[in-house]
């Protein structure tokens, strides 16, 4: 600012409406169509980090993460061109995620518009379908304007604001008066108020139900306790998506995991029993397409969106409200149950997956395995660890594996699942709680993807710990090509030493390639992180599929025995029981067994009908 005429920078001015809506740091690279903003951080540098990060991608994605991991909105930016393109991948991760992201995007300098000049493009259709807010600002005045409205709509509308600024634009001072912020007038929409009517109608159903379950997405996080005592209180176990395991204590008695692929065997095999299902604030993407409720009798679901409710499955009881405040609601109104023999059948099998997890675990000799290692971080993970985990089977295993608590939090790209977001999470992780544990946990395909940027962790004193699970292959997508093609393709590649990688920019590296030496390499891979240094572990694991639990072959009932001890063979699973078997001991029967023998029926009447 100019105190003697009363100017102030346009650029400035937009910094200081940045630091007014609490951002503290932008994520990226300076280039030519940015430098006026470069000198607007430089100016406003007490106030607001600059982390240069080595690719654009890596920027959006610690942006995206960022308010993942703090509730505050990530800032990135990208210059005109190829700057601006490279964010795409961390934009679409904040608009799958339901995330607010500001992307500031250069441009030429204004009289340089529209004469098909170096590196310019018009970059407005491009974000059109990412952003809730796509705008190019039009003169110098309207800079501040348009950022403190871009913010206001991705906070309020939890979406991408991608706003283009002429790169003239920030050098020309305009009034110090003629600005302003409206980040101190910013309310929190309350969140509605449950009826009481669909409370009770969500009561009468569970009162009725026999085979109820709990489905906790993240509206309840923060609200783990609540669904525990609901969940005692019903006698129903809980199952969650995969992205809200951080909200109950990984030994909660009744926690029967997520489903589906990156998931655990007992919340795979439950609602293919239970004839009632409380659906409390998820938005569960693979609803449809795995038919996963399509057996359930009385669906009740609860959110505050109402764009949400039914939109995955049909409703018998819909509460427009806070997940919390709805099942403490319901929590109040429903008689306690006794203990039935389905909550005790789900407690075995809960009790029958850990004991086989565990078996993996602790093994002490053959070849690494994943699961050694994770046994290894827990050992040594600070009890407020934070998780910020990379895509495919590091998602997969580490819901499995980590023991968590409500304490930790454990984060990743969730819907857009791109890979490479493990170390962005990681930066901005750290820089949001410098004095808590940070973990990125990748496959190596992913961490090839953005490994530059360790370099950023070490250049802003970001000190971070990295698990590489490297066993030179996509393993995900193997595993994919297995069920689903008739050849592996395109899915192994070349080893890599990512411990040198690690080391070559600035990190401490290790390799590990027997069991015996993990305990010793992760004691002092946090007493380096404790020290400020970053440490890069180049896991050599084996190439083992971890359990199919989507694909199960363990019940006598359906599947030969010849088929039965060739998984359990393959997937060291001897000790597995099929959840049908819990329930007989129970004297219940499964519903998969009633419709597998009505199927047999069936198709004996036609082939009957045929013959005559």
């Amino acid at each position: 600012m100019n105190k003697q005429t009363g100017k102030i920078e346009a650029g400035v001015a937009a910094i200081k409406v940045l630091e007014n809506w609490g951002v503290e740091q932008i994520y990226g690279i300076p280039a030519g169509s940015l430098n006026s903003w470069m000198d607007a951080l430089k100016h406003e540098e007490t106030n607001m980090d600059f982390i240069q990060v080595r690719h654009e991608e890596v920027g959006a994605l610690a942006a995206s993460m960022q308010y993942k991991f703090s509730g505050k909105i990530g800032v990135a930016l990208g210059s005109g061109g190829p700057g601006a393109t490279h964010l795409m991948n961390g934009l679409y991760d904040a608009r799958e995620d339901g995330v607010p992201m500001l992307a500031i995007i250069g441009q030429r300098a204004e009289n340089e518009i529209n004469m098909d000049a170096f590196q310019e493009m018009n970059h407005n259709p491009v974000f059109a379908d990412v952003a809730v807010y796509n705008r190019r600002v039009a003169y110098p005045e309207q800079l501040p304007k348009i950022i403190d409205e871009a913010i206001r709509t991705a906070i309020t509308r939890n979406g991408v604001a991608c706003v283009e600024v002429p790169v003239s634009y920030g050098w020309v001072e305009i009034d110090e008066d003629s600005w302003h912020s409206s980040a101190s007038a910013h309310r929190e929409l309350p969140y509605p108020v449950p009826d009481e009517k669909d409370i009770e109608a969500a009561v009468e159903i569970l009162e009725n139900a026999e085979r109820p379950v709990i489905y906790a997405g993240i509206g309840t996080r923060g609200n783990g306790e609540a669904v525990m005592e609901l969940s005692r209180k019903l006698k129903a176990p809980v199952a969650v998506t995969g992205i809200n395991y951080d909200t109950f204590p990984h030994d909660f008695e009744a926690l029967l995991g997520s489903a589906n692929r990156v998931a655990r065997k007992p919340a795979v095999e439950v609602f293919e029993e239970a004839d009632a299902v409380l659906f409390a604030g998820s938005n569960y993407p693979f609803t449809e397409v795995t038919g996963v409720f399509d057996h359930v009798k009385k669906f009740i679901q609860i959110d505050i969106d109402p764009y949400k409710l039914g939109k995955r499955h049909p409703v018998d009881a819909s509460i427009l409200g806070d997940a919390g405040a709805a099942i403490r609601s319901i929590t109040d109104k429903i008689s306690e149950k006794p203990e039935s023999g389905w909550y005790r059948a789900n407690l075995n099998n809960i009790k029958n997956w850990a004991a086989y997890i565990n078996k993996l675990e602790n093994k002490t000799e053959g070849k690494l395995q994943v699961y050694q290692a994770y046994k290894a971080i827990n050992k040594v993970a600070d009890e407020d660890a934070i998780y910020s985990t990379d895509v495919g089977n590091t998602t997969q295993t580490s819901i499995r594996h980590l023991k968590m608590t409500p304490k930790n939090m454990w984060r990743t790209s969730g819907v857009f699942a791109t890979m490479g977001n493990g170390l962005p999470g990681a930066i901005a992780a750290k820089k949001n709680f410098p004095d808590r544990q940070v973990w990125d946990l990748t496959g190596e395909g992913a961490f090839a993807m953005v490994m530059q940027d360790i370099i950023t962790t070490v250049q802003h004193k970001l000190p971070s710990i990295h698990v590489v699970f490297s066993n030179d292959e996509y393993a995900f997508i193997k595993a994919e090509q297995e069920d689903t093609n008739h050849y592996y393709y395109g899915v192994d590649f070349q080893s890599a030493d990512y411990a040198k990688v690690g080391e070559g920019l600035g990190a401490v590296g290790f390799t590990v390639r027997e069991i015996s030496e993990l305990e010793e390499v992760f004691q002092k891979a946090v007493e380096l992180e404790k020290s400020g240094r970053t440490v890069v572990i180049d896991l050599k694991v084996s190439d083992d599929r971890p359990i199919p639990v989507e694909h199960l072959r363990l019940d006598q009932k359906l599947y030969s025995e010849e088929e039965i001890n060739k998984f359990k063979e393959r997937y060291e699973a001897q000790e597995l029981i099929p959840f049908s078997q819990f329930l007989e001991q129970e004297g219940l029967d499964s519903q998969v067994h009633k419709r597998r023998s009505k199927s047999k029926q069936d198709d004996s009447i036609v082939n009957t009908e045929e013959q005559i």
